[in-house]
């Protein structure tokens, strides 16, 4: 089965070598050429620069994600995560993410309501469950049976998830799920 986001990787690459643009300055020309709307983006770009309908679409809708999607430069996206009644969270998830950080190097992608933890594919995700609890996804194939481990369903974004409300939850046997996780995504 193909991998979509990789497709779609692929033809961006494709298009800027079309084009000669990086997707940062196709993006200006997107910005600049007035329109908001997808569907009149597409006609300019397929007017300027040549692009197929298929280019100029996925380019405009590219370009309107990043737009929507780019907090400001100096905002920490763990503030919009840890914000009001979660943010008691905070230093629980700052102490499990400096374990996490001991594994190795690894990307830490912020998403709306949670970090994604990847290297060559997602190993975690973390974020808070409730109020006063974080919940950790882990992507591993089998762990030990444990009370403190939830099986998810099978197409879930992590066959695994536990809850922690405390710092001492995060114990030798917690690290040792993460580093099982952790060594699977590679």
């Amino acid at each position: 089965m193909a991998d979509p986001l990789a497709a779609r990787a692929k033809q961006l690459r494709n298009i800027e070598a079309k084009t000669g643009q990086t997707f940062a300055q196709l993006c200006a020309l997107i910005s600049s050429s007035g329109p908001a709307k997808v569907g009149e983006q597409r006609t300019i770009l397929m007017q300027a620069l040549g692009l197929s309908y298929g280019d100029a679409n996925t380019l405009a809708l590219m370009a309107q994600q990043a737009t929507q999607a780019a907090p400001p430069a100096d905002t920490d996206p763990l503030d919009a995560i840890y914000a009001g009644a979660k943010s008691a969270l905070r230093p629980l998830h700052a102490r499990l993410m400096a374990e996490i950080g001991k594994l190795g190097a690894f990307e830490i992608a912020p998403k709306k309501s949670y970090v994604s933890l990847r290297r060559k594919k997602q190993f975690a995700m973390l974020g808070p469950a409730t109020k006063d609890q974080l919940e950790l996804g882990l992507n591993s194939k089998a762990l030990p049976p444990s009370p403190r481990l939830r099986t998810q369903p099978p197409a879930s974004m992590c066959p695994y998830t536990v809850r922690l409300g405390q710092a001492a939850e995060i114990d030798a046997e917690l690290l040792a799920w993460v580093r099982s996780a952790f060594d699977a995504a590679g």
